[in-house]
């Protein structure tokens, strides 16, 4: 690269101030200033575009290896279904001709299992239903009312 040091740019502005004039010379320090950052922008732009297209290869590349993956999976899984179906189709021949000389088997009968339904077994136990503040007996809206009507005086 241009090794340029403080000294260098220092002499730079000196000749630029004596040339260009005290008046212009911040207006064009401000355009190649400017300039600077769009070429520096433009620079940056290309960069990402060029690693947006590697990238996109790289993809490209992973893409064809997962789709030759998935088709040898599914020959593979053709495969083994087809001989899976054979030897399906040679032992139900097989058992169709041993069941032709053995009588049927049978099912075993149903038992009730007796479950004591009446009986609640998750039930909350009403000494920790009072503890922590639950109703337990609800009124219907007239029974309220008649509980807390005021008593006349006669």
């Amino acid at each position: 690269m241009i090794d340029i040091g403080v000294t260098k740019l220092a002499i730079i502005g000196a000749i630029a101030l004596l040339v260009i004039g005290p008046e212009k010379l911040p207006s064009l320090a401000k355009t190649a200033g400017t300039l600077l950052g769009r070429a520096r922008r433009y620079v940056a732009d290309v960069k990402a575009e060029v690693n947006r297209s590697m990238d996109l290869d790289e993809l490209k590349k992973v893409k064809e290896t997962v789709e030759n993956a998935a088709r040898d999976v599914e020959n593979s899984i053709q495969t083994s279904a087809a001989d899976f179906e054979k030897s399906w189709a040679e032992s139900t021949e097989i058992a169709s001709q041993a069941s032709l000389s053995e009588p049927p088997l049978q099912m075993p009968e149903y038992k009730h299992p007796h479950k004591k339904w009446r009986v609640k077994q998750g039930a909350t136990p009403r000494w920790y239903k009072v503890r922590s503040g639950v109703r337990t007996n609800a009124l219907s809206g007239a029974a309220r009312v008649a509980r807390f009507r005021p008593t006349r005086l006669s």
